[in-house]
């Protein structure tokens, strides 16, 4: 790990008593929308380039669809101009992309939910999509030539998008698409993570996930790998934590340091997360600043342990936690299943079966788990208290991320077919 300068020490302390004492917005459900508007769900259809709008709750029913792409003529064109953006392109396509274009990652709604704001990896940006007529407000190409995870600060007015391949979290203002900071990460940004009060933003930098070299000993080969906290208003760097570390300290020096999705307790007193290659996950205990407890899930027999055959080096990708923070629920993505622990004992429920899910959610009023099957093109809520499967929802081509946001109360589009 890095050496902290003097001036920092301060900030780290007040990082970690922070993160002890307020709880974390990634694990409650989402408050009750203002008058006028409707909480829905926004499923970014990735290969697509659209977003499926459902319902947050119940059946789960699609409202809508939205074209995130509908400039794509003028980007190809951009693209197809310029041989060192061309050359990216096709790498994201043959790579990360698995032969398709990534049109849409992440995504988050305005406030008052007359917008939604996208990173589309392809096209190396953001934009924001105005609801009602389907056009673009306003675009911001980020640094290097892939966009990635966002995050959306507590109060809604900022935005962190992760550019993987300059090693930047561009931070904007939700509403202009203004750059308001930015700050340096380790080597392929991934997840981003604003505490509950909005003043510290943690990302998890993964390091090169499309090579072949996925060997226990070639772990080193992948880059730095690390997750960097800052200062959400300054955007200056108050701790970095290095998992390789924390990983050899309880004789896990064969595991992958690349945290991948990552959720707080209720209190933020603890991390869980996931790593490259592993099926499970781990407890970090932020003041103690260690691995506390390991959590290994059932493997699949019919997935090959081949690791160059694990898309992008995941096995397992995504995890969300019931709003009291009773229960833990896993995506198993190279598994084929999803499944809730339970946070005490870490037992496992039933394993539900999913075809490559890729992300998990919480349903707006907490009760389900809604995962992405991106091979099934659907989305499927399993319920908190029983482990078992609730409803599946048919979406659009290659469902990834699933997050909750609002749209006009009378909104059904428009529609992109």
């Amino acid at each position: 790990m890095p050496a902290f300068s003097t001036r920092h020490l301060g900030a780290v302390a007040a990082a970690l008593a922070l993160t002890v004492a307020t709880p974390a917005a990634t694990a409650s459900a989402a408050p009750d929308a203002p008058a006028g508007l409707r909480e829905v769900m926004f499923v970014g259809n990735n290969w697509d380039g659209t977003a499926d709008v459902i319902r947050s709750t119940g059946d789960f029913a699609r409202i809508g669809r939205i074209d995130v792409v509908p400039d794509k003529a003028e980007r190809m064109a951009e693209i197809n101009a310029d041989p060192i953006k061309w050359i990216y392109f096709q790498a994201i396509r043959n790579g990360v992309g698995e032969g398709h274009d990534q049109l849409v990652d992440d995504m988050y709604s305005t406030p008052d939910g007359t917008s939604v704001v996208v990173s589309r990896p392809s096209f190396a940006d953001v934009v924001s999509v105005d609801l009602s007529t389907g056009d673009i407000n306003w675009r911001f190409p980020v640094s290097g030539y892939r966009s990635d995870h966002m995050a959306v600060s507590p109060d809604g007015t900022r935005v962190a998008v992760s550019a993987s391949t300059s090693n930047t979290v561009h931070v904007l203002d939700i509403r202009t698409g203004e750059q308001v900071g930015s700050f340096g990460t380790g080597d392929k940004p991934h997840e981003n993570i604003f505490t509950r009060d909005g003043r510290y933003i943690w990302n998890m930098s993964i390091g090169d996930v499309n090579t072949a070299l996925d060997a226990p000993w070639l772990d080193w080969t992948k880059g730095d790998r690390r997750i960097t906290v800052v200062d959400a208003k300054t955007y200056r760097q108050v701790k970095v934590i290095d998992m390789r570390q924390r990983l050899d300290a309880i004789g896990l020096g064969d595991h992958s340091d690349a945290v991948r999705p990552a959720v707080f307790s209720p209190d933020e007193s603890k991390l869980y997360f996931q790593v490259s290659f592993f099926n499970g996950f781990f407890e970090y205990d932020v003041a103690g600043d260690r691995i506390t407890r390991t959590k290994t899930l059932p493997k699949n027999p019919a997935t090959s342990e081949d690791r160059t055959t694990w898309v992008n080096d995941s096995r397992h990708h995504g995890l969300s936690m019931s709003p009291d923070g009773a229960r833990i629920c896993v995506a198993g993505t190279m598994d084929d299943y999803a499944t809730v622990v339970n946070r005490d004992t870490l037992e496992e429920g039933p394993l539900v079966p999913a075809a490559k899910p890729y992300w998990a959610t919480v349903s707006g009023d907490g009760t389900h788990c809604v995962v992405s099957e991106s091979d099934a093109d659907q989305v499927t809520a399993i319920d908190f208290a029983t482990g078992e499967k609730s409803v599946s929802v048919p979406v659009g081509d290659h469902p990834q991320r699933v997050r909750i946001g609002r749209v006009a109360a009378d909104w059904t589009g428009p529609s992109a077919g």
